[in-house]
């Protein structure tokens, strides 16, 4: 369809919040608020703006699965790391006779405080321990 060499009035009603934006948009642009308005439109009405949503949709879907991904991985890592350690600890800490197991109990807040210490400097500076696990250890587990 070949342009008509005059434009053609159109009066819309806008939002207070819309027509604001749409004069601060056209004052920084230095331009109109009816070439911004015919430009938002066009761009609107044309044939590849559904294309163009639908490859940010898909772009922004994508970042948020690999987020999952690792969301899982880590989630999965912290899941077995305290699994293990419990193990660990079951089968090696025996159990204490009753005079050592009160003078333990009265060092737990203390001890507690140094690991909550201990594990704010690693999470401060790292490495992380999701890091340090290889990508390939799940995969070859799998």
């Amino acid at each position: 369809m070949p342009k008509s060499s005059r434009k053609q009035r159109l009066s819309v009603y806008l939002d207070p919040v819309v027509m604001n934006r749409l004069a601060e948009h056209a004052a920084r642009r230095d331009h109109s608020r009816s070439l911004i308005a015919e430009a938002a439109i066009e761009s609107f009405l044309s044939p590849d703006a559904a294309e163009r949503q639908e490859a940010a949709t898909t772009k922004r879907l994508d970042q948020l699965d690999r987020r999952m991904a690792r969301l899982e991985r880590d989630i999965g890592i912290t899941v077995e790391t305290l699994a293990v350690f419990i193990r660990f600890w079951l089968s090696t800490t025996p159990a204490l006779p009753e005079p050592a197991a009160q003078a333990a109990r009265a060092k737990t807040g203390e001890r507690y405080d140094d690991f909550v210490t201990a594990l704010g400097r690693r999470l401060a500076k790292g490495p992380k321990l999701r890091q340090e696990i290889s990508e390939d250890v799940s995969d070859a587990a799998d």
